[in-house]
């Protein structure tokens, strides 16, 4: 019995300290600012648009769970339709980009929560995440990980979402911004994005120290413009899933290799990409093996 207590009282500590990772997780607290409210720890656009009196980011109930969740939604003003924005830390009002986030030094693998949204036009709003270790040599920020998933079609009612964050570096990050947009860059009037319950959840491993079954992969040429080759050298007897990400986490190419024998060459046509930086995740199993590549 006392075991079972245990089990119960470590499983409840896990879940609450994966909760207290991001500031206002279930936007229960709210300041007001007079002619409206703002989700605490919560950058929003309603700063800007108090003088024409359209807020975009608004308490909502009731919560799921909670009492209050994040009702994000774009607006006509003046000026045009007007973003529903939110970013968890400072969010600059005119660019309508973050400028900073909170403090964070875990790898997760997963952002999940709950959310309903719709578009009316044709400018579908997304859940980014952003992972950035700050680099004392270039004093400049380095990103770790990022994760992008846009709203496709609708919901309409609550549902669970999970969005896995793509790692393109071993280090642990020191910063995390998460942006929530009601609305892509053409937003239309009413598009909507309701939030609630965030959470991180899972743990990745730092790559440099990472032992997997994928014990050398190496990928040529690098840089390229046509075709890579993807050498890999392991012993997995799971499905080889071989993935290409831009630097937002969308998945450009996916190819499912199979079981892959104890040494497999594996070509892969990145013609139709444009020019920049690429990740490469190798996925056998639970492990994942990332590399870098660039396409001029």
């Amino acid at each position: 019995m006392k075991k079972i207590i245990l089990a119960i009282f470590t499983l409840l500590f896990l879940t609450n300290l994966s909760f207290a990772q991001i500031p206002n997780f279930s936007f229960e607290s709210w300041t007001s600012m007079g002619s409206y409210e703002t989700p605490d720890q919560w950058g929003t656009m309603n700063n800007t648009s108090a003088v024409v009196s359209v807020f975009t980011a608004t308490k909502a109930t009731p919560g799921n769970p909670g009492s209050f969740y994040l009702n994000l939604t774009s607006k006509t003003t003046l000026a045009g339709v007007l973003n529903g924005i939110a970013v968890s830390g400072k969010l600059d009002s005119t660019t309508m980009l973050p400028v900073s986030g909170f403090a964070f030094n875990l790898r997760p693998q997963s952002l999940t929560g709950k959310w309903q949204h719709m578009i009316y036009g044709t400018s579908a709003g997304s859940v980014s995440v952003l992972l950035t270790k700050w680099n004392t040599l270039s004093s400049k920020r380095d990103t770790v990980a990022t994760a992008y998933r846009a709203l496709a079609d609708m919901i309409m009612s609550w549902a669970n979402f999970s969005i896995n964050l793509t790692y393109q570096s071993g280090e642990y990050p020191d910063s995390c911004i998460i942006v929530l947009q009601a609305s892509g860059s053409a937003p239309t009037n009413q598009d909507y994005l309701y939030v609630d319950n965030l959470a991180f959840i899972g743990s990745v491993a730092s790559v440099e120290n990472n032992t997997t079954s994928l014990n050398v992969v190496s990928i040529f040429p690098n840089p390229s413009n046509s075709l890579i080759t993807i050498n890999l050298i392991g012993n997995s007897t799971q499905t080889t899933l071989i993935e290409l990400l831009d630097l937002e986490g969308r998945v450009v190419i996916s190819k499912n290799a199979g079981i892959l024998p104890s040494q497999s060459k594996q070509i892969i046509d990145v013609s139709s990409l444009s020019k920049g930086v690429y990740i490469v995740n190798i996925k056998t199993g639970n492990e994942t093996v990332c590399k870098k590549i660039v396409l001029q």
